[in-house]
């Protein structure tokens, strides 16, 4: 949710924002007519339900003879006054509907356009280079027995597998150098449920155009997360935090479902793009004021585990229209496959400013005392997509792969995973 006043005070710069990310800017126009009835239908309900409270002194100190007209009256205005507080709530609820349908606003410097206007920022490593022909990762995975899409698929249908042997030791060793990389940047781990109630899913900003995506159980009405992001968020629902220590951070580790994956015929092949994957994700409260330079700490332990795995990767700031919409500036870490002859996102990061605080009544009380929308950000540390460079980068001719040495203490001092199969 926008801010109402920076609505009323700079419609401009929400403009400017609708412009950046390809949307229609009419929409604020209508959020202005909107928030100029709700406040409009408020007056009246607190102007009628001021006559009322005054009418009521005069009732109570009329005689006798007096009290039945001025009843008869004080009923009327008790309607009105019902009429008007239904008529106040009925603004406020199309001002929200307005209101959502304006994405958060892009910070200053993201760059405008689509998916193909990133802006690439720095690229680290190099791209590997091989004297063989190098193989994909699915095809490594089957020479380890490390992964099987054929037995996922006969469970439970296309784009599901399942990580076996040395390929299910691989993910667990790196999303726990990602556990305790977190916990030694002072986040504290959680293990979130993956389904949640609509009102935290609408919160994050998941339900609006890419809705499709989410999976939903209509019995419970409850909806599967496709990252922890979502539950982290919806942890301090409706509190006041206290930040007087410096920023709250949470390493939420889960399994996330997409129900979007591999749509369009892309990246259908291999564990790149699934229905399910685990992940370890970092979740942020803070000042607002502090949300950019906490962005950029994100941004630095995500390279930090890039680097440690010995990945090839460039950062990129996204461009508006590629934002999510509760996003206002993200930025993606993409590792070079070698296979594909390009660099594929592994990771992102988003600074959220208050978009979602607004919307889930998160609060921090301020210095002045005075309670305001904490903002909120997100990165992912660890996730099963990793393990696709990792294969990739680190394989050697005969098909065995190199462990990054960051995962060997994780795997019982392995360093190397050498085929069960030619």
């Amino acid at each position: 949710m926008i801010d109402p006043q920076l609505l009323r005070n700079d419609p401009e710069t929400i403009k400017r924002s609708q412009r950046a990310r390809g949307n229609d800017e009419s929409t604020v126009d209508l959020a202005i007519s909107a928030d100029e009835s709700r406040r409009a239908a408020l007056g009246e309900f607190e102007s009628l339900r001021a006559e009322q409270n005054q009418f009521g002194k005069q009732v109570k100190a009329a005689s006798k003879e007096e009290k039945p007209a001025l009843i008869a009256k004080a009923q009327q205005i008790a309607a009105d006054v019902k009429a008007a507080e239904a008529r106040s709530r009925e603004a406020d609820a199309a001002f929200d509907v307005a209101a959502s349908r304006i994405e958060n606003i892009v910070i200053e410097g993201v760059p405008a356009g689509g998916e193909e206007n990133f802006v690439t920022l720095r690229e680290v490593g190099g791209v590997p280079e091989f004297d063989f022909e190098p193989r994909d990762h699915l095809e490594l995975g089957e020479m380890l027995d490390a992964i099987d899409m054929q037995r996922g698929a006969k469970v439970s249908g296309a784009r599901f597998y399942f990580l076996k042997g040395v390929g299910a030791r691989l993910e667990l060793a790196l999303m726990s150098l990602a556990l305790d990389r977190a916990l030694a940047a002072g986040f504290v781990p959680l293990i979130p449920p993956t389904l949640v109630k609509p009102e935290i899913m609408q919160g994050t900003g998941f339900l609006g155009e890419h809705a499709d995506e989410v999976y939903h159980l209509p019995s419970q009405d409850l909806f599967l997360t496709g990252t922890s992001e979502v539950a982290l968020a919806g942890y301090h629902a409706d509190e006041i935090l206290d930040l007087s220590g410096g920023a709250m951070r949470y390493a939420g580790w889960s399994t996330c479902y997409r129900s979007e994956a591999g749509s369009h015929g892309k990246d259908t092949r291999g564990i790149l793009r699934v229905h399910q994957f685990n992940k370890l994700e970092m979740f942020v409260y803070t000042d607002p004021a502090d949300a950019e330079a906490e962005h950029l700490r994100l941004l630095g332990w995500q390279e930090s585990m890039m680097q440690a795995l010995g990945l090839s990767y460039r950062v990129i700031d996204v461009a508006a229209g590629d934002l999510g919409s509760s996003a206002a500036r993200k930025y993606d870490i993409e590792a070079y496959v070698p296979t594909q002859g390009t660099y594929r996102e592994l990771t992102s990061s988003s600074n959220c400013t208050t978009f979602q605080s607004r919307r889930l009544g998160t609060r921090y009380r301020s210095e002045s005392g005075k309670t305001t929308p904490v903002a909120t950000l997100n990165g992912t540390l660890a996730t099963t997509r990793w393990i696709v460079a990792i294969l990739e980068t680190h394989q050697q001719a005969d098909g065995s792969v190199r462990v990054p040495e960051a995962l060997r203490p994780y795997l019982g001092g392995l360093e190397v995973f050498t085929p069960v199969s030619a």
